[in-house]
């Protein structure tokens, strides 16, 4: 019966604790806003970190992505796809929920977000 109890318990009963889980780059609405196509590599480094997803296979694409499970809240998700051309920013994908409530074409028109080619 002790043993019913104890294994019930971590199944998510009031007056369990449990932790936040933080996996992934932290991104920011700040940090996008100082991206611009042309940076180099070595910039982007600086304002981003280094990215979580580095493929071998694509070494002109960088995905930054970030998640964070809270007990009984939402799950939020972000992430931001950058490409390059000779260690050069051409453009990038993001996905922030900060950015929903943006103009999403203007920042296209600037050249800011754009679509893989």
């Amino acid at each position: 019966m002790l043993l019913a109890v104890v294994l019930m318990a971590g199944c998510g009963f009031p007056g369990v604790y449990r932790i936040d889980i933080q996996q992934g780059n932290q991104i920011t609405q700040e940090m996008v806003d100082q991206l611009k196509p042309g940076m180099t590599d070595k910039q982007v480094r600086f304002i981003l970190g280094t990215p979580l997803i580095q493929d071998s296979f694509h070494p002109n694409r960088w995905d930054y992505v970030y998640r964070l499970d809270k007990p009984n809240e939402p799950l939020i998700k972000k992430s931001l796809t950058l490409f390059f051309e000779d260690r050069t920013l051409t453009h990038f994908v993001v996905d922030l929920p900060a950015v929903e409530n943006r103009d999403i074409e203007e920042m296209g028109a600037q050249g800011r977000i754009g679509t893989p080619k």
